[in-house]
Order: structure tokens, then C-alpha cells, then sequence
């Protein structure tokens, strides 16, 4: 009796064990994801999002949700075509993998074999960067160093510019040693890819990936959609107001951030991932080697880990994705951010499970909501509301911001009812100044206040207001582009400005203005 007992007791046990593990395994339901992403949408005020999951190699959830656009309406759907920006990284660097199985090339090869003209501020590191180099954040430059050759869009500087003036970059860290995301050496990457292969970076993405995995609506860039009617605009708020924003990067930074598609095809693109490449209805044929795979979601740079709910251990970049451990499986994710746009990719391979969630409004909190709440199912987590703790460390962050810039311009209005403000002559300050990479910059008068304009990006143009001592704040006349400057000027022993330095005023201005990269000097008339 006690044995029958004790089996009947084990046997409970385990089917106990058993459905909770059939629980975990079922995720949420559509109605439940739909909830998910209206709350998500009405928290975070984003007017559109497109959401797709996939799980045992089927699509068990794709649907749009909201409106493509706040000015021009529109329902968004699976076919609505979203910037994917970063998320183009995993085409770039597959596409390298894809000349690696025709023996064109290896990961290890020196970059200057391929382009002779490439080179960094250090010989040495310019001797042995590698293609690999190229894809792993470990270049010993800063965070986004250079990216305003790229961003915003209407910058005018050219490929062959771009890649010159990676020289005049200077590092801020050991090559190899330290962990700094960039978009440039990714541009680079893709000029690697038309070297190698002998076709257009865009054309070579499109008859190794797009075609194969019928991704008829995807392209490679905003500029490249043969189809505007169904493409959603980013949008950034404003003084409390949601406005649609422009395009970001130029067509040059394609290889790093072009892509535009929709949770329809990229969902295509995703579950090839999962396969290893493989793709067909019976997996018979491959974009790349399984042995490819395995190296582009090997860790090859150590990213600091920040805490994270699923008892996270490491955090590192692959080639073109993050790898990290969550639940003790492994985690493969990128992330992407225009201006107004922002995406994630998601996948548990141990699972078979992948997660898209794709936004037109740059609040990256409202794609780790769905993604973690989503993921939060399959791993049999209840109990936690990703949307109120997201929002709640939004709010904290955006209110510490906040008081940052309303201090800054409170001194400033202070400087203007000052005497002393009057006493300073704004003829020291004007004049042409260059930096050797962004290009030359007029700071003239207008109206009794200094005026910045660049050159080589339209979109840099706006009134300077003086802040304290030798530094002045250049409000830009677009104000969706969210990165108010400080300019720190230089003196001669005249007073005159020789040079100036910019840093962002706001803490939370992205990171591709990277103003603190900039070294400006006075260029005499001759």
C-alpha cells in the first residue's frame, strides 16, 4: 500500500512537473499579446508597432497594430515596412560569411588587403585590423565615434570621404580591449562586401538573402522602397508632442542601418537564423554554412553586463549580434534606433523561439516591454509587469535629464539679464572653423546672437546663447533631433576664439551625435 502510495505520489509530481513545463512552453495568446502591445502603446505613446513571434519553426503571432503615421494616417499591418536600422548589422556580417564559404576571404584577414587606403589615427592598428575587427565594437574607438559623417541624413559627405577620415578619429581605449559600439567600420564592412564580391553591397544582399528567403518587400534602404504606401514615419516627441521626424543616416551608411522591413519578412530572415542558415521546406538549402553560424554567435568582445531579470551572467557581441545568457539559455538580440524608429530582434535557439517587435517612436522601452513580456511566458515567469517597471525607469531617467537641461537653460536666461553679458563682444567668436573629419562650420551674428551652421549637414543650424564663461549653448532650429550642444571655446591671448569643443547638453541625446569628438579650429583668411 505504501509503495502504491509513493508511485501514485511521484507520478502526480511529474505531471505536475510536466504541464507546468507545457505552461511555460505556450506563451501568451494572441488576445493576450494584443492586450500587450495597447498597453504598451498607450504607456510609452507610440502610434505604431508591428510584432511577430516564432516558435517551433512556425509563425505563431504576426500582426500590425496602431497608425503608420500621426500626419498621414494609415493602418499599420505585417506588410508595413519600419526602418530596421542596427538590425541590418546581421545582414552585413552574413553577407562577409557568405564570401567566406566561397574561399574569397576569412574573418582574419587584414582590411587594407582588400581596401589599401583604409587607415586609422595608429599605424599599428591600421596594420592589423581585421574583417573581423570590422564587426565586433572593439576598435578602440568611442561610443559612435564619427557617426555625424553618416547622421543625420543630411549630411553630404561621401563613401570614399567616410573611410578617409576614419584617421583623424582618435582612440579612446587599447585595440581590442574595450567594448565601444560604432557604425562606421560597419560601412566599411560593406565596401569589403563590393570589393570582394564585384557587386553593389545592396545588390549582393538582395540575391543572397531577399530573393532566397522572399522578402519581396524589404530594401536596403528608405531611398530604395519601391512601394511608399504601406511605410510607416518615425516620430520623436516634442514639448510633450509627438512630431514626425526626418530620415536619419545617409545612404552611405546602409550596410550598418539602410534596411527597411516588415515583421512579414523579416520573420523569414529570423527563422533562417534559427535553422543555421538553412532555409526551404525541407531545410535543403542554406545561405551559409553551419560552420558561418557558429561563428557569428561565438562571443568575440566582452560587453559589460548591466542588470537584468532573467539571471544574466555575460554579456558579449558576436558578428552583427549580442549573445547573452538568460534563464540559462542562450540569448541571440540586436537592437536598432533611428531618429523615430527603433526595432528589436530577439531569439532563444535552445527554445526555437524568435520575437520581432518593430516601432515608429524612439522609446526603446516599449520594444523590451513586448519582447520581455513575451519571453517572460515561454520561460513560465508570472507575476511581473515589464511595461509599469520599463516606464518607471523611463520616468526616472527622462526627470533626471530634464533637470539637467532646465538648469542649463535657467543660467542661461540668468547670463542674459546680466550686465556683464552685455560686455562681451560676440566678434571674438564668429568666423570659419573646421574639424578635420565633420567639416567646416560658420558661427556668424544674427540678430545680436551668434548663429552655428555646418557646412556639410543642413540639419545643423540653430542660434547660440551664451552659458557661462568661454561656453555657449547652440540650440538647433529642429527640435526633433533632440541634441541641444554646448561649444566650449578656446582663446588667444587676445581674447579672440582660436577653437571650440562641443559635448551634448541633455545625457540622454543619442549617441550617434558624437559632439564630443569634435576639435574645431579658427580658420584664418588668407
Amino acid at each position: 500500500m505504501k509503495k502504491i502510495y509513493l508511485r501514485s505520489l511521484m507520478l502526480s509530481i511529474l505531471l505536475f512537473s510536466f504541464s507546468q513545463f507545457i505552461s511555460a512552453q505556450q506563451g501568451l495568446s494572441e488576445s493576450q499579446i494584443d492586450s500587450l502591445v495597447e498597453k504598451t502603446m498607450k504607456t510609452f505613446n507610440v502610434p505604431g508597432i508591428a510584432v511577430a513571434v516564432l516558435k517551433d519553426n512556425k509563425v505563431v503571432h504576426k500582426k500590425g497594430y496602431g497608425t503608420r503615421s500621426l500626419e498621414k494616417g494609415g493602418k499599420v499591418n505585417e506588410h508595413t515596412l519600419f526602418g530596421v536600422a542596427s538590425n541590418t548589422k546581421a545582414f552585413t556580417s552574413a553577407a562577409l560569411g557568405v564570401l567566406i564559404d566561397q574561399g574569397k576571404l576569412e574573418w582574419d584577414t587584414p582590411v587594407t588587403d582588400i581596401i589599401p587606403e583604409f587607415k586609422l589615427y595608429d599605424a599599428y592598428v591600421t596594420r592589423e585590423f581585421t574583417v573581423r575587427d570590422l564587426l565586433t565594437h572593439r576598435s578602440g574607438l568611442g561610443l559612435g565615434a564619427g557617426d555625424m559623417m553618416v547622421f543625420p541624413a543630411s549630411n553630404v559627405l561621401k563613401k570614399d570621404e567616410v573611410i578617409h577620415n576614419l584617421r583623424f578619429l582618435k582612440p579612446v581605449s587599447s585595440f581590442r580591449s574595450k567594448y565601444d559600439y560604432d557604425n562606421l567600420l560597419y560601412i566599411v564592412a560593406g565596401e569589403v562586401v563590393e570589393r570582394v564580391s564585384g557587386q553593389e553591397y545592396e545588390t549582393f544582399i538582395k540575391e543572397n538573402f531577399l530573393k532566397p528567403l522572399n522578402m519581396e518587400r524589404t530594401a536596403m534602404s528608405w531611398h530604395r522602397i519601391e512601394d511608399y504606401s504601406n511605410v510607416i514615419d518615425g516620430h520623436a516627441p516634442v514639448d510633450g508632442e509627438l512630431i514626425p521626424v526626418g530620415l536619419s543616416f545617409t545612404k552611405v551608411a546602409n550596410a550598418a542601418a539602410g534596411i527597411y522591413s516588415s515583421v512579414e519578412d523579416m520573420s523569414k530572415w529570423v527563422q533562417a537564423q534559427l535553422n543555421h542558415g538553412k532555409y526551404g521546406e525541407d531545410l535543403e538549402r542554406e545561405l551559409f554554412s553551419e560552420k558561418v553560424h557558429e561563428e557569428m554567435w561565438t562571443p568575440q568582445t566582452i560587453v559589460r553586463a548591466g542588470r537584468s531579470p532573467y539571471n544574466t551572467h555575460f554579456t558579449a557581441y558576436g558578428l552583427g549580434w549580442f549573445l547573452s545568457d538568460v534563464k540559462g539559455h542562450l540569448q541571440v538580440t540586436h537592437t536598432g534606433g533611428l531618429l523615430g524608429i527603433v526595432s528589436q530582434v530577439t531569439m532563444i535557439p535552445e527554445m526555437d523561439l524568435g520575437i520581432i517587435v518593430l516601432t515608429n517612436q524612439q522609446s526603446g522601452s516599449a520594444f523590451r516591454s513586448i519582447t520581455n513580456s513575451i519571453k517572460d511566458s515561454y520561460f513560465g515567469i508570472e507575476g511581473e509587469d515589464r511595461i509599469t517597471q520599463y516606464n518607471d525607469a523611463r520616468l526616472k531617467r527622462e526627470k533626471k535629464a530634464d533637470s539637467v537641461v532646465a538648469a542649463v537653460w535657467e543660467n542661461i536666461e540668468k547670463a542674459q539679464k546680466s550686465t556683464k553679458t552685455e560686455k562681451i563682444n560676440l566678434d571674438n567668436y564668429t568666423g570659419v572653423y573646421n574639424d578635420p573629419w565633420f567639416g567646416k562650420v560658420n558661427i556668424t551674428k544674427k540678430e545680436g546672437k551668434l548663429y552655428f551652421e555646418s557646412e556639410n549637414i543642413a540639419d545643423f543650424k540653430g542660434e547660440m546663447s551664451f552659458y557661462k564663461g568661454i561656453t555657449f549653448v547652440v540650440k538647433w532650429n529642429d527640435r526633433t533631433l533632440k541634441a541641444d550642444a554646448f561649444t566650449i571655446f578656446s582663446l588667444d591671448k587676445e581674447g579672440r576664439a582660436k577653437g571650440f569643443r562641443m559635448e551634448p547638453v541633455s545625457p540622454l541625446t543619442d549617441f550617434s551625435f558624437d559632439f564630443q569628438d569634435l576639435d574645431f579650429s579658427r580658420i584664418e583668411k588668407e
